[in-house]
C-alpha cells in the first residue's frame, strides 16, 4: 500500500500542472491519502520502517490542494473570460 500511496501522489502531482484535469488529480490524491495512511498504521504496527508510506502520504496531500487550487484557478479564468466576452 505504501507503493501505491506513493505513486498515486506522483500522478495527482503530474495532473496538477494539465488546467482542468486537475480534478482527475484531486480524486487520485484523495485515494494516495486513504492508501498512505493505512500503510502507515499498518507498518508502525509492525514495527517497520514507514518512510516510504510517509512520502505517499506527504505527495498526496500536496497533489490533491496543489489540483484543487490550480482547478478552481481554471474555473475563475473561464468565468471571468466569460464575463470579458459579454461586455462586447
Amino acid at each position: 500500500m505504501a507503493i501505491a500511496s506513493l505513486v498515486l501522489g506522483i500522478v495527482s502531482l503530474v495532473f496538477a500542472f494539465t488546467g482542468p484535469l486537475s480534478i482527475i488529480g484531486a480524486i487520485v490524491g484523495i485515494i494516495g491519502i486513504v492508501l498512505g495512511a493505512l500503510a502507515r498504521k499498518k507498518l508502525k504496527e509492525a514495527g517497520q520502517p514507514t518512510g516510504m508510506a510517509t512520502g505517499g502520504l506527504v505527495m498526496s496531500i500536496i497533489g490533491t490542494i496543489l489540483c484543487l487550487i490550480f482547478w478552481v484557478a481554471c474555473i475563475v479564468c473561464a468565468g471571468a473570460m466569460g464575463a470579458a466576452g459579454s461586455m462586447f
